[in-house]
């Protein structure tokens, strides 16, 4: 499939989050205390939840706004910059806050770690949001990292104000982290879940009133019918080289299979994942197709360095063999 094949009737999106510049260490393995290891690699790269699934998004043609406030400092003029150069002109400065970034420990299995010294770009204020057509927006996608600051609750009392609008939340390694009133007024806006597969586990576990494991049921499909159950949408869990399992509200259930893939590094992967997933279905496919296609571009993303692909890397999966 092209792009130019899908239809233009499409959702317009709104992205919430950081962008933030990625230090990539390449190592061995990850250093133990007080070892002394010299890295096989060094770079510098835009990164960023919310930027990478905008990134993804806008490779669809789907339109998308990102919201992603950049602060001050060395990393924040990095970001600004990079940000303009790729066409996502920072919309909100923040003058009196430094900006972030993250160090991305990459082992040479191609496994990551992420270090992340937050600033603005992980901060929300509803008055950021005055200047635009807020009515435009059909779908928004969140992360976790923001939620769980404290301006966490700004962003989910300007969610709440729209509640028509398709919420993709991606919680993250540390949803466990996040406050419960905060998850469950966010659960309450009924978002689709994007979630792997520890994180479901995690985020399922010590419910009340938590239903066992029905016959057959595998530990990832009784977390995805309990989350269901908490936010009444679709609930999607990636499985690395397993694929990928969604649970629909009418009940429907299915594995999509992996696509096999040469890994460099996996940063990025989750977050290509969902933006793909959004940008298919803001398009108008169904859900099944967007998550197959989400998992060619995941497998594409694990094969270059950094977390986003270009256009030709985009259209390179699509060419036939």
């Amino acid at each position: 499939m092209t792009q130019n094949q899908f239809p233009r009737f499409p959702k317009h999106i709104l992205a919430i989050g950081s962008t933030c510049v990625d230090i990539i260490i390449n190592l061995h393995h990850l250093p133990r205390t007080q070892e002394d290891l010299h890295p096989t690699g060094h770079t510098l790269s835009l990164g960023g939840c919310a930027y990478n699934t905008a990134s993804a998004i806008r490779l669809f043609g789907a339109p998308v706004t990102l919201i992603s406030p950049v602060g001050t400092g060395l990393y924040g003029e990095f970001t600004a910059r990079e940000l303009e150069k790729r066409g996502f002109p920072a919309a909100i400065r923040v003058p009196d806050q430094e900006n972030g970034c993250c160090y991305c420990l990459v082992e040479s299995g191609g496994e990551r770690t992420f270090l992340s010294w937050h600033g603005a770009e992980y901060t929300f204020h509803q008055a950021w949001m005055e200047a635009f057509d807020n009515d435009s927006f059909d779908m928004v996608y969140i992360c976790g990292l923001e939620i769980e600051e404290p301006t966490g609750y700004e962003l989910i009392e300007y969610l709440e104000c729209y509640p028509d609008r398709e919420l993709f939340f991606a919680p993250g390694p540390r949803g466990i982290f996040i406050e419960k009133e905060k998850m469950k007024r966010l659960y309450a806006l009924h978002p689709v879940l994007h979630i792997n597969e520890s994180e479901a586990l995690a985020l399922s576990e010590g419910k009340e009133k938590e239903p066992e494991l029905s016959c057959g049921e595998t530990p990832v499909e009784r977390a995805a019918r309990i989350l269901l159950s908490e936010t009444g949408n679709t609930v999607i869990v990636t499985l690395g080289e397993q694929g990928c399992f969604c649970l629909q509200p009418d009940g429907l259930s299915y594995y999509i299979p992996a696509v096999p893939a040469r890994i460099v590094d996996a940063i990025g992967a989750g977050d290509s994942h969902i933006g793909a997933v959004m940008g298919c279905l803001s398009l108008g496919r169904p859900m099944r197709e967007a998550i197959e296609t989400a998992g060619r571009v995941a497998a594409a993303v694990v094969g270059v360095q950094g977390s986003t692909l270009t256009e030709q890397e985009f259209r390179n999966i699509f060419q036939s063999p």
